[in-house]
């Protein structure tokens, strides 16, 4: 069966077909790295290191390259504005690189912890200003830009096509132009390819027009044809940026070499906050590190996934104590499986669960192979979990080959395609050494408990189940022993 994705540049969806066969080079926009990453970035890189996961799940080889943007990423307009980077430095009375380091190193730190694989490759636009500086010569030999004042900007004039990704025409810009018109320019939309660099100006190079720095866009197309050719299979980033960047990202590159950029554009929609839409102007974008404080990574990821990635995701309190509920379903049944491996007798799969297990995996491939619709395949992960529940708990003996099966099949969909990771439920602020001393206290009480019930002390043993559901710790009785979870 094919993959079917939604073609942001067509508007529709349509069957994906890679450029080489078995074989998917996909490019995605990266952080802006001048602060501590937040929910807006979990969204976004969860979102297509799922995706990244299922193409390789169904045994494509990928390249998976996304940038970390360390210079040029502008406010306002993208053309006007200062450098985030420069601004946040000169606060912070460091160098742009130096900080551009610290909040790297924090960002993969978040990724790590989200259990998103590292790109491929993540390349730094710092790296690459020969190779821009390659592709503005050639836009201005071709006629498709000019230089002013050892600033070089795009003549989106020369380009017809400007505007196919986004559906804004230049009309229409024009009549929208919301900044003060940079005399420069000769038409408002023109974006900046080159910006000559002040006196003072702390991250510039040398190049034909005097010291400078390059323009946002210019960035993302010389690094993602560089280590994926042109064209290339997938260019993924957040819809917030369809225009200008990523129809800036096409212009610049097509105009210059007269060939497509990408095939397909897949763009995961916005994160609103308790319904208003996040932002740091706005004071409501929360950093991934504090979330962590308050929730497991885990549950931050499947929070994620249980919508599409090209649905909007409200953040609240109330979703992702939601999401933890349903986390803790599935980890809970896997967890019992692996209770009940410690002493399955042996004997063959049994044809019955065999059919069933693959009818599973079915229903889980169909519903990525629509556009990777994560929800619809975690209802099929739920679906599994409430059967295998009703198997252990029937008390009829289940073979070790089974379990392995039904263990096997937790491991490929859920962990391999959806990256989910099934421990033990934990909340995310304890470490792992204080998980080790809840659980053996537990255990303990759970102990203490047994032998009340054996000496048919029952109120004993009943007080010991009732004071730890006032504490929010729920018992469950079972053919495999007592197991705990938090009641929420």
């Amino acid at each position: 069966m094919a993959i079917i994705v939604y073609n942001y540049l067509t508007r529709r969806k349509e069957e994906f077909k890679p450029i080489h066969e078995g074989y998917v080079g996909i490019y995605v926009c990266g952080p802006t790295i001048y602060d501590h990453a937040h929910i807006g970035h979990a969204k976004a890189y969860v979102s297509f290191d799922t995706i990244v996961r299922y193409l390789r799940f169904r045994g494509y080889q990928v390249r998976y390259v996304q940038n970390i943007t360390d210079v040029g990423h502008l406010t306002d307009d993208a053309d006007e504005g200062e450098d985030k980077i420069v601004k946040r430095a000169q606060k912070d009375r460091v160098e742009p690189m130096e900080l551009v380091e610290t909040y790297m190193r924090s960002y993969f730190e978040d990724m790590d912890a989200l259990n998103v694989v590292r790109p491929n490759i993540s390349p730094r636009p710092s790296c690459h200003i020969t190779e821009q500086i390659g592709l503005i010569e050639l836009l201005l030999e071709r006629g498709h830009a000019y230089e002013v004042n050892g600033s070089v900007y795009f003549d989106v004039s020369s380009w017809p096509e400007y505007g196919k990704l986004s559906g804004r025409r230049l009309e229409e810009q024009e009549e929208g132009v919301r900044v003060a018109i940079n005399p420069e320019k000769k038409h408002p939309a023109d974006f900046a390819l080159w910006k000559r660099a002040e006196r003072g100006h702390l991250l510039r190079w040398p190049s034909p027009w005097g010291w400078g720095y390059p323009g946002w866009h210019i960035e993302c197309s010389v690094m993602a044809t560089k280590y994926l050719g042109q064209p290339f299979d997938i260019h993924g980033g957040g819809l917030e940026n369809i225009f200008p960047h990523n129809e800036c990202e096409i212009a610049q590159i097509e105009a210059a070499t007269g060939k497509p950029f990408c095939n397909y554009w897949l763009l995961n929609n916005m994160v609103t906050v308790n319904g208003v839409k996040m932002g740091k102007s706005l004071g409501n974008a929360i950093p991934i590190k504090e979330m962590l404080t308050r929730y497991r990574p885990m549950t931050l990821r499947f929070f994620i996934l249980s919508s599409h990635y090209r649905s909007p995701t409200d953040f609240s309190e109330a979703a992702l104590d939601a999401a933890d509920r349903g986390l803790e379903r599935l980890t809970s049944a896997v967890s019992l499986v692996r209770a009940r491996l410690q002493t399955a007798p042996d004997g063959d799969l049994d044809a019955e669960w065999a059919a069933r297990l693959e009818d599973y995996r079915a229903r889980f491939v169909e519903a990525m192979d629509d556009d990777f619709n994560t929800p619809r395949a975690i209802a099929a992960l739920f679906d599994l979990s409430r059967e295998v529940n009703a198997l252990l708990n029937s008390g009829q003996p289940v073979s070790r080959a089974t379990l392995e099966a039904i263990h096997d099949l937790y491991q490929s969909l859920g962990g391999q395609a959806l990256g989910l990771i099934f421990d033990e439920p934990v909340r995310g602020d304890l470490v792992s050494s204080r998980d080790t001393l809840v659980d053996g206290l537990m255990r303990i009480l759970i102990d203490l408990r047994h032998q009340a019930r054996q000496a048919r002390d029952w109120a004993a043993a009943d007080a010991i189940r009732d004071r730890l559901a006032e504490l929010g710790i729920v018992l469950e009785d079972g053919p495999e022993g007592t197991r705990w979870r938090p009641s929420r």
